[in-house]
């Protein structure tokens, strides 16, 4: 039987909560959590799984396509901000950026987003520039959105990571 593993650092309770509780919405009949060293696996057996995440398969994500199912680009364009809150809080972060010009320094809140899988980071952009957010690309892997008015829009449904 199919096993959806989701691996959750320990540091956030709050996200391996908001793991299990999705799982359960979704699918799940039960809910198993394996704390181990630094991180926690939320895990559910079903053969149902392979239907909602068709993308899986063999080998690295970053190495094989990744495209949605037409249901799943329905969902992710009706529900643009929680589809960016889960990749921001699953391979993101919101941190304070110091930028030192002569004697000054300014500090100023931005995302980032990081991802190998170079269609992952096309579905990100997707979803930000169907919401107006602009961004930029600091590495082919690595995503900015620095702008005060573009931080103060994802600040308004990603938050921060509990």
């Amino acid at each position: 039987m199919p096993v959806l593993r989701v691996y959750c650092t320990a540091s956030w309770p709050g996200l391996v909560a908001a793991c299990e509780i999705a799982m359960l919405r979704v699918l799940a009949r039960r809910v198993h959590r394996i704390s181990r060293e630094g991180c926690v696996v939320v895990e559910s057996s079903s053969n149902h799984w392979p239907c909602f995440l068709p993308q899986h398969g063999p080998g690295k994500k970053h190495e094989r396509r990744i495209e949605l199912a037409p249901w799943q680009t329905n969902i992710v364009g009706t529900f643009p901000r929680d589809f960016l809150r889960g990749l921001f809080h699953s391979d993101g972060c919101r941190v304070m950026n110091k930028v030192q010009r002569g004697d000054k320094t300014y500090q100023y809140a931005r995302y980032m987003f990081a991802n190998e899988s170079a269609d992952i980071m096309e579905l990100c952009q997707g979803a930000l520039d169907g919401l107006g957010i602009g961004w930029k690309m600091c590495r082919k892997n690595l995503l900015s959105v620095a702008r005060r008015e573009a931080v103060a829009r994802l600040d308004e449904f990603v938050g921060p990571k509990w």
